[in-house]
């Protein structure tokens, strides 16, 4: 009998290094524009400076001090985004599945980054490990997401009686309002009323975009976070539970926002398919709680309609002659 010996490919640290310098450049630069918005009292996304471009690489790089405003919301996004990643990596080294390291992808975006990821190289063996392996991600980003969310909160200020509306109209989640009950910033107004009259902190942005790359990663589909969790519980109603998310999405898209398509389109492309892990042993005990948590996280982190004035309905009728 011949026994081949296959070596595990090397980590590319120089590639994850540069791309992670790169982002920390990215999330800086748009972090710099938030804080300066911020501190003279306009709302962190406001493009109402015509001397500012969309991305101010050049302006934030003509005094290093304009630089460094940018490090609460950079700091702070990238911690919550290698969080998750590294949720992700060390129950893969745990069950000795061969990873990599975090990509991180930077990107002239509102946020600096389109976010993070790991590429799994090998087999997972047993259910067991694809439940925790999925699920730790997203318990360590929400974890990290909703600290920062407690301490970042109050320091956002109060938008001005006259203060006309945000350039991009943020939707938020239940978590921002549960938050905000329990440190009692509405006062005596309920819902999201209070949300929609605040310049939010920097850091609660982040915060924001946190819970928002939580929400994606548990739609209980595909090969995202929810998809493994789902078929590790479940691994025949996986393409059922998959279908019903892209049918879900699609309304979504009509009514609230446009970028719910793509997730769905996303879905139905690449993410029907589940890689082979053996059906036994099946996953028992406190991991069907934690499953239910997953469920709860979701609920918690979803925001239907995450940017104001986004949804198909609205983008087709903008796009109207004469509109």
């Amino acid at each position: 009998m011949q026994v081949f010996y296959v070596p595990r490919p090397r980590q590319r640290y120089w590639l994850h290094i540069l791309l992670f310098l790169a982002t920390v450049f990215t999330t800086l630069v748009v972090g710099s524009r938030m804080e300066y918005n911020f501190q003279h009292g306009r709302p962190a996304f406001s493009l109402e400076d015509d001397d500012l471009p969309f991305f101010p690489a050049r302006w934030a790089l003509e005094q290093p001090s304009r630089l460094l405003l940018g490090l609460p919301f950079a700091g702070t996004l990238l911690l919550i985004l290698m969080s998750h990643e590294m949720g992700h990596y060390l129950y893969c080294v745990y069950y000795g599945v061969n990873a990599t390291l975090p990509f991180f992808i930077p990107a002239p975006t509102l946020i600096g980054t389109l976010g993070a990821f790991i590429r799994i190289r090998s087999p997972i063996r047993s259910r067991t490990a694809l439940f925790d392996i999925g699920i730790a991600g997203p318990i360590a980003g929400f974890a990290v997401a909703t600290t920062v969310l407690i301490f970042a909160l109050p320091l956002s200020k109060l938008m001005p009686a006259t203060a006309a509306a945000p350039d991009v109209q943020l939707g938020y989640p239940l978590i921002f309002r549960v938050v905000g009950g329990i440190l009692q910033l509405g006062g005596r107004r309920e819902g999201a009323s209070f949300l929609q009259n605040m310049y939010l902190h920097p850091t609660a942005i982040a915060a924001w975009v946190g819970m928002f790359a939580t929400a994606l990663n548990l739609l209980p589909g595909g090969q995202l976070d929810g998809g493994h969790i789902v078929f590790s519980i479940a691994p025949r109603a996986h393409k059922q539970i998959s279908r019903l998310t892209i049918l879900a999405l699609i309304p979504m898209a009509l009514y609230f926002w446009a970028g719910w398509l793509v997730w769905a389109i996303l879905l139905r492309v690449s993410g029907m398919r589940h890689p082979i892990v053996a059906e036994w042993p099946e996953v028992t005990g406190v991991r069907r709680w934690l499953a239910v948590f997953a469920l709860i996280m979701l609920m918690l982190t979803l925001a239907p309609a995450p940017f104001g004035h986004s949804s198909l309905l609205e983008v087709f009728r903008e796009l109207r002659p004469g509109q």
